[in-house]
């Protein structure tokens, strides 16, 4: 491991209060953290291998006087909060990257105080050849996509873990006889489009049509009416331009399971800053259960975990 440690601070966030006369509040003291301190931990970096070992990852732990809780910006796209203040992030960008980090201390009345440095990651995983099926070969060029709602079982629900003598965590054992054009989701399935586009710098996402749909799973968790579509109201990261980053998969379904008797590619991917492809069941990595030119069959576990929902889509 490679540690580098990284000391205070940095800005104070300006906090402006509005008070009239009618209706005062009392916010009690206010109070910004102190001594904001970053501990990096490249995964296997040494004096010959500098930016790690390949694999991306790199553990940040912060400390500081007074604080609440913790943001990280890992400087690709990608963000996070915690209490605890130590988060281990991957970065997926092939070869020896440089990335702006910021980490801030949050006190009370969300007051920060930040570190702002930089840091190189090496990483070596890379599939090239889902990353020419989703968007095309050459810079520039981009790829739709849509739901493959015509196709038996487009959909799918099953168990993350269990295993009831079947590989059944790596199938739709919960639910899996959801019929060609169903009509509860053609609100998602006659609207939604996605596109992924080739950059210089890997593949960017966005959807470009909504709505989204919330299954009752998760509706439930983020107390909405489930089951049925929403906007960008409910599902807030939606739209926009996201980041692609692809990684080794890590489920047990993609290392062990089989669907219909073939491995998955374990090959996996994440879009930037929430996005996801109109099942909206929260913060996801998608595992590629296969790719071709022209399908895309995909395994997510809903954030929290006890879900694992399947996707197909077709290239337009």
């Amino acid at each position: 491991m490679k540690t580098i440690k990284y000391l205070s601070v940095l800005f104070l966030s300006l906090l402006v209060f509005t008070a009239c006369e009618e209706d005062e509040h009392d916010f009690g003291p206010i109070t910004s953290p102190s001594n904001v301190q970053v501990t990096v931990d490249i995964a296997g970096a040494d004096d010959v291998n500098v930016n790690g070992d390949g694999t991306g990852f790199v553990t940040f732990t912060a400390t500081a006087n007074g604080a609440l809780a913790y943001q990280f910006n890992f400087g690709d796209g990608n963000s996070s909060t915690n209490s605890s203040g130590i988060y281990t992030h991957r970065y997926t960008q092939v070869g020896t990257t440089s990335y702006t980090v910021i980490v801030s201390a949050v006190g009370t009345a969300g007051v920060l105080s930040s570190t702002t440095f930089d840091i190189e990651v090496y990483s070596s995983f890379q599939d090239a050849e889902a990353e020419t099926f989703l968007a095309g070969a050459n810079e520039g060029d981009s790829k739709t996509w849509v739901w493959d709602a015509t196709a038996p079982a487009y959909l799918g629900l099953g168990p993350v873990l269990d295993d009831y003598g079947n590989l059944d965590f790596s199938w739709p054992n919960w639910w899996n006889s959801i019929q060609p054009n169903d009509a509860e989701k053609a609100c998602m399935t006659d609207n939604n489009v996605f596109v992924f586009t080739k950059t210089a710098n890997g593949l960017t996402f966005e959807q470009t049509a909504g709505p989204s749909f919330v299954p009752g799973t998760y509706a439930s968790i983020i107390g909405v009416a489930g089951d049925t579509c929403h906007d960008e109201s409910v599902a807030t990261t939606m739209f926009g331009v996201k980041n692609v980053s692809f990684f080794p998969s890590s489920s047990k379904a993609a290392l062990e399971g089989a669907y219909d008797g073939e491995p998955y590619r374990q090959t996996s991917f994440k879009l930037s800053d929430g996005g996801f492809m109109g099942w909206y069941v929260g913060d996801v990595e998608y595992d590629i259960i296969s790719i071709s030119a022209n399908t895309l069959h995909v395994r997510c576990i809903q954030e929290g975990g006890g879900f694992a929902w399947y996707a197909r889509y077709k290239s337009e």
